[in-house]
């Protein structure tokens, strides 16, 4: 976008990696350190008996500059241009626009995106981690032994009724999609998106108008709920009105605690979320990472699914998913690495996912698309839970 002004030119210029925003309003995510690979390298120079001591200590004096050098970007015998010269880039250019332009000459036919709660703090809905503003941080009402145990299940099976005040508040119906959420649908209405990964509970990927077989809540949703004891469904329809009327959700059928399907800390999974990577990501050109701390394990791990030749864009408000000072910790080199000498593949918009989205369709020639899906969305949000009730 015109007014989002890149930032740190120095770093863009050495690294030619980062496309740095500055974000319009406020999204999720802390930043999150993993770790990857850099190479450490000792030159020795011929010695002979006099200058044996002397080459000795320039020896590890040059090997300690490189350590520091690849350790921490800092400056070394070898620039990183030259070392960046020296890998095989899947595109020619490692920035936004030069992303757009390969995107633009030569396109992706399948794009997998993974996002979390970012997308959708634009919409009213708090992310979990922020200082301050995030959902953990403002919990004290609830007199919780600490803030996740409002998502624990064994507290939740002594006490229920924490989680059900704030589900009230963070329900669905309560809030619409985000320019996000729309982008992702438009990726679809085009035929190129492969699978949706969310960690949001909040259903607005549906909302928004997005196809069941298309996402997988890898944290579940409101979407459906089940029965405690003896297992039985109950449709959103249904929980919605026990919730809105302060009513504990009791199962008519056995008197158990009916509790939606939003995966519980000490719970699994959805099985989909371990079955469909391998599909997914076997042909995947483009990973798209929005709004998401990158923290949390397994969702975190997805990035390292893409293959070798995947392009991966991270779209998010702080540098996420980047490597730390443990290159052993990660032999591999899976973490995200825009910004690094080694980078191959691999670029970040830093700023307001919404903000970030509108520039993918602005600079794809897509603005006209993803407006009217966001104007057509008053009559999907309409119809969202006759939906939900029919499915059942």
């Amino acid at each position: 976008m015109s007014d989002n002004k890149e930032i740190d030119k120095d770093v863009k210029e050495e690294n030619d990696a980062v496309d740095t925003k500055l974000p319009s309003t406020s999204t999720s995510t802390t930043t999150t350190r993993t770790t990857t690979t850099r190479t450490t390298t000792t030159t020795k120079t011929p010695t002979d008996s006099d200058s044996g001591s002397e080459e000795e200590d320039n020896g590890t004096m040059d090997m300690i500059r490189r350590f520091f050098s690849q350790t921490f970007n800092l400056g070394s015998g070898t620039t990183p241009d030259q070392e960046v010269a020296a890998v095989d880039r899947v595109i020619p250019e490692l920035t936004f626009e030069g992303l757009m332009s390969h995107w633009r000459e030569n396109g992706f036919k399948n794009i997998v995106t993974m996002v979390g709660a970012g997308i959708s703090t634009s919409a009213g809905i708090p992310d979990f981690r922020s200082p301050g503003s995030g959902l953990y941080n403002n919990l004290k009402k609830y007199k919780l032994p600490h803030p996740t145990a409002i998502f624990d299940v064994d507290y939740f099976q002594r006490n229920p009724a924490p989680f059900f005040a704030l589900a009230k508040e963070l329900y669905p119906g309560s809030f619409v999609p985000t320019p996000a959420h729309y982008f992702v649908r438009l990726l679809h209405e085009k035929g190129l998106l492969q699978r949706h990964y969310t960690q949001n509970i909040d259903t607005l990927d549906r909302l928004a108008g997005l196809p069941d077989h298309k996402i997988i809540e890898a944290h579940g949703s409101f979407y459906t709920n089940h029965c405690l004891g003896c297992r039985k469904e109950y449709d959103m329809t249904w929980m919605k009105k026990q919730i809105f009327a302060d009513q504990l959700p009791t199962c008519e059928q056995c008197k158990g605690v009916v509790k939606p399907d939003i995966v519980f800390f000490g719970e699994n999974l959805p099985v989909s979320f371990y079955t469909s990577p391998d599909e997914d990501f076997k042909d995947c050109d483009l990973l798209i990472i929005m709004g998401t701390s990158l923290e949390v394990q397994p969702f975190a791990s997805l990035i390292q699914r893409a293959g070798p030749r995947c392009v991966r864009l991270l779209i998010n408000r702080d540098a996420v998913g980047r490597s730390s000072f443990a290159p052993w910790m990660d032999p591999s080199e899976r973490s995200l690495l825009y910004g690094k000498p080694k980078n191959v593949r691999d670029v970040a918009y830093l700023g307001d996912c919404d903000a970030g989205v509108l520039a993918l369709a602005e600079a794809l020639g897509w603005e006209a698309d993803l407006k009217k899906l966001i104007d057509g969305g008053q009559n999907q949000e309409a119809n969202f839970e006759e939906a939900a009730a029919a499915k059942k």
